[in-house]
């Protein structure tokens, strides 16, 4: 698989940490999807599927609005639980905060494939790959 190939859903509703993180992405390679809550995320994640040209990876923050658009810490365990409903196998990232590392637990358990702190983004670069090789 091509790095031009991979398409990443990035969710996060920080505007500058999702900035930042769809710059690196972007200089990587990755051909790059934002939203800046669970149900847009969603939105963007079915509507790719019906163009025939579904996402090859996910990273989702935990805190944000949520798919009714509240703001809810627990949104990106919403919003995994939805896209496993549609693809079990889908390789979801959870992004978190260094406190919330717990319910980072809890969504790799739900079925994400990490979790992954932010702020080390090349890090992060590092772990798509090595989702995506498996």
């Amino acid at each position: 698989m091509t790095e031009e190939e991979i398409r990443v859903l990035l969710v996060d509703d920080e505007r500058m940490v999702r900035r930042s993180m769809e710059k690196t992405l972007l200089r990587a390679g990755y051909d790059v999807d934002t939203a800046d809550s669970a149900g847009k995320g969603l939105e963007l994640f079915k509507q790719a599927l019906e163009e025939g040209e579904p996402f090859d990876i996910a990273l989702l923050d935990l805190n944000m609005p949520n798919l009714e658009g509240e703001e809810d810490s627990k949104a990106g365990l919403e919003l995994l639980g939805e896209l496993m409903k549609i693809d079990s196998s889908f390789p979801v990232v959870v992004l978190t905060a260094f406190d919330e590392v717990t319910l980072a637990k809890e969504a790799v358990t739900l079925g994400a494939k990490a979790y992954f702190v932010k702020g080390r983004e090349r890090g992060l670069l590092d772990l798509i790959e090595d989702i995506l090789e498996d």
